[in-house]
């Protein structure tokens, strides 16, 4: 069976895909081509029409293939395919491919001209000041927005091709001699490993970067080209895949969670008063349920008396035990929050605020929640949105931290709260402790912990072989 036959057989049922018959001074061809994946004007402008053109003129020192793409074709990126199945990739890429009649030789081209999202603002990550772009689903366009803010020659993007059926790019963005070669090299392996019929979002890949099963991410993304550039400068590997906006950086640590995008183009001062709210709502929003149900459960003695009255007065005829009272109302804004997030947006945020605003009053006057279990529950979710990033985990372990104080009071509490920080602490990011720098203070050269240092100092490499545990594994 010859190519065309082949190819013809391969993408039978496609209607996409497209064949043109031309000729050229070596013979008679066909272009296949998937119809939208291609520019239809680049086609005729740089490949029919040179292809015509020399047939005509004769000329006789067109023999081959070879001298096709040397004499012929003036397009940047064109060559041999390697066979017939890398000839289909190709295609399936939005490359264009020659199939001559007289010859073996499958020659490809690039026209590409993929349908995409314009570089727009990033919907998750607002700031008040600061460069608005954020990545799209086309891999290229990702890549330039790093090329254009990290202008270094050893800047290195190596692709790895993933998903059995999918066929999906994937980049590995690093600074070569700054990011660990450990780091590097893990990360390859992880990527060269991989056994996937499919990719289609870079959570494929988080999945298989993250050795433990946490509910914290011990993988970092974001939309924003700056985040990314600033963390390859500072040692640590961006992967991008194609098809997503969000880029995969690693490591990842616990501190940044904390950390917001415009935090280094506003105010040094007014940044380090915001994290420290930051800081106060993960507390909040992590302790606040559990330590106010183990108090009000087991240990009245610990609240003033005047307080006692007022609260006793607010609880009358609610006939549900603290405990249930809560876990309804921390249930309840989870629902609120979730329809919001899944509504459209012009009417999402504007539901939120009415649902909680109904329900808080509908729990209070049919004696399902107190007023004071509200203010708690209310101020507990208010925190979770000041830290984003760790919304899932702080909200599971919340519930956890109350469930122990319902049954055992203050040391249930206790007991909860030191597990918690323990699952924190023996966590892992590609081999690196989840809270790093804290514990290698002499490896963290980035003076970022808990507050913000002076710009001059930001701009160093952060991760040293001290840093890292078991990379090599």
């Amino acid at each position: 069976m010859d190519n065309l036959n082949y190819v013809k057989e391969r993408f039978e049922g496609c209607f996409d895909v497209k064949y043109r018959d031309v000729k050229t001074i070596i013979g008679d061809g066909t272009l296949v081509f998937i119809d939208d994946l291609c520019n239809g004007q680049w086609m005729m402008e740089y490949l029919i029409l040179p292809l015509r053109g020399f047939g005509e003129l004769k000329n006789t020192s067109i023999k081959c293939p070879n001298d096709l793409l040397e004499k012929v074709l003036d397009i940047s990126a064109t060559g041999m395919a390697k066979d017939v199945d890398d000839a289909l990739m190709h295609v399936l890429s939005g490359d264009v491919i020659l199939i001559l009649k007289d010859f073996n030789e499958i020659i490809f081209c690039e026209v590409k001209n993929f349908p995409r999202r314009g570089i727009g603002i990033p919907e998750t990550e607002a700031v008040l000041k600061g460069p608005r772009e954020g990545f799209n689903e086309l891999i290229v366009d990702n890549v330039a927005l790093i090329r254009r803010r990290v202008k270094n020659p050893d800047l290195k993007f190596e692709t790895v091709i993933v998903g059995e059926e999918s066929q999906t790019a994937v980049a590995i963005a690093y600074i070569k001699g700054v990011a660990p070669d450990d780091l590097v090299n893990k990360v390859k392996d992880t990527l060269k490993n991989l056994d996937l019929r499919f990719v289609l979002d870079s959570n494929y890949i988080e999945v298989n970067l993250k050795k433990q099963h946490s509910f914290f991410d011990t993988v970092g993304y974001t939309e924003k080209p700056d985040e990314v550039s600033a963390k390859i400068f500072e040692g640590r590997i961006g992967i991008l895949v194609d098809g997503t906006p969000f880029v995969i950086t690693v490591p990842y640590f616990f501190l940044e969670n904390f950390q917001m995008p415009d935090d280094y183009y506003i105010n040094r001062y007014y940044t380090n008063f915001n994290r420290i709210l930051r800081w106060f709502a993960f507390l909040i929003a992590s302790f606040l349920p559990g330590l106010y149900v183990g108090i009000i459960t087991y240990h009245f003695s610990m609240i003033p008396s005047l307080f006692v009255f007022r609260l006793a007065v607010s609880r009358a005829g609610v006939p549900l035990p603290t405990v249930v009272e809560v876990f309804i109302m921390m249930i309840a804004f989870q629902l609120i929050k979730e329809a919001g997030l899944r509504l459209p947006h012009p009417i999402g945020g504007a539901m939120s605020i009415v649902s909680a605003l109904i329900l808080g009053d509908a729990a209070v006057g049919a004696g399902i929640a107190s007023r004071i279990t509200i203010i708690v529950v209310a101020i507990s979710t208010l925190s979770y949105f000041l830290i984003p990033k760790v919304y899932g985990a702080v909200s599971f372990w919340s519930i956890v931290i109350m469930l122990s104080a319902s049954l055992l009071g203050i040391p249930g509490f206790l007991c909860a709260s030191l597990i918690y920080i323990i699952q924190i602490a023996e966590l892992e990011s590609v081999g690196y402790p989840f809270l790093f720098p804290l514990g290698s203070i002499s490896e963290y050269r980035f003076k970022d912990v808990f507050f913000r240092g002076k710009l001059d100092r930001i701009s160093r490499r952060i991760i040293g072989t001290g840093g890292k545990k078991n990379a090599e594994k």
